[in-house]
């Protein structure tokens, strides 16, 4: 399968996609996606995992037939609007630029937490999680707003996008879903695997162990926008 990116406004995403899963034949296209990511927000003493557009106006598509997409594409209203306006819409994505995507994000598209330990001294010791994947393309990290900025390409240009990480303090304390931009069943609550285990280490100097996030199903927690 080639990918393609679909271009349009910005929050209208979601909307694109289901146009395009009902009007458009399913042999004309593998998938028909928006890629999301997870950051941790720390708001009145909780963590809140929010989920959100990693690229915001892409819309991702996958075809065998990408001619014939294209043509079909050109019959749906908001697809033909922004061709008629003249605007770029319909890019293709190298196989470089897909198959990284594919190692970072699961099978909803999102892109999870990543679970970092440092040395105390803002060095990174033990990376778990989809930064696993793009270590060396990490251009700053920020732990006290819980993210990094990773260089990647798409499109043939280079971009930095901001991808979420969790510290053992933030497992000691939990993690709960809060406001989503995705249109994807989640879990109700987020879970760690190990995070039973990461509280105990949390009480004892030196101790190293790297972990792999795991979402679980728990108490439901509504989060405010």
């Amino acid at each position: 399968m080639l990918w393609y990116v679909l271009q349009t406004r910005t929050g209208e995403e979601e909307k694109l996609a289901g146009l395009i899963r009902r009007l458009v034949p399913g042999h004309l296209y593998g998938e028909c996606f928006v890629v999301y990511q997870e950051q941790l927000w720390r708001r009145q003493k909780q963590n809140l995992v929010h989920v959100k557009r990693v690229f915001p106006g892409y819309v991702f598509i996958t075809s065998k037939e990408p001619e014939a997409l294209f043509f079909c594409l050109k019959k749906v209203p908001a697809m033909a609007k922004l061709m008629a306006d003249g605007e770029s819409c319909f890019l293709f994505v190298e196989k470089e630029e897909a198959a990284f995507l594919k190692k970072i994000m699961n099978a909803d598209h999102v892109i999870g937490l990543s679970y970092l330990q440092t040395d105390g001294n803002g060095n990174i010791r033990q990376v778990s999680g989809p930064l696993r994947n793009c270590v060396g393309q990490i251009v700053r990290c920020r732990y006290g707003k819980r993210h990094v900025l990773v260089r990647l390409k798409l499109l043939g240009e280079e971009k930095t996008v901001l991808l979420g990480i969790v510290l053992k303090e933030d497992i000691c304390q939990g993690l709960r879903y809060g406001r989503m931009e995705a249109e994807i069943g989640l879990p109700e609550r987020y879970w760690v695997k190990g995070a039973e285990e990461i509280k105990e280490m949390a009480v004892r100097e030196g101790a190293e162990q790297a972990l792999m996030l795991q979402e679980l199903p728990g108490e439901k927690v509504k989060g405010k926008s």
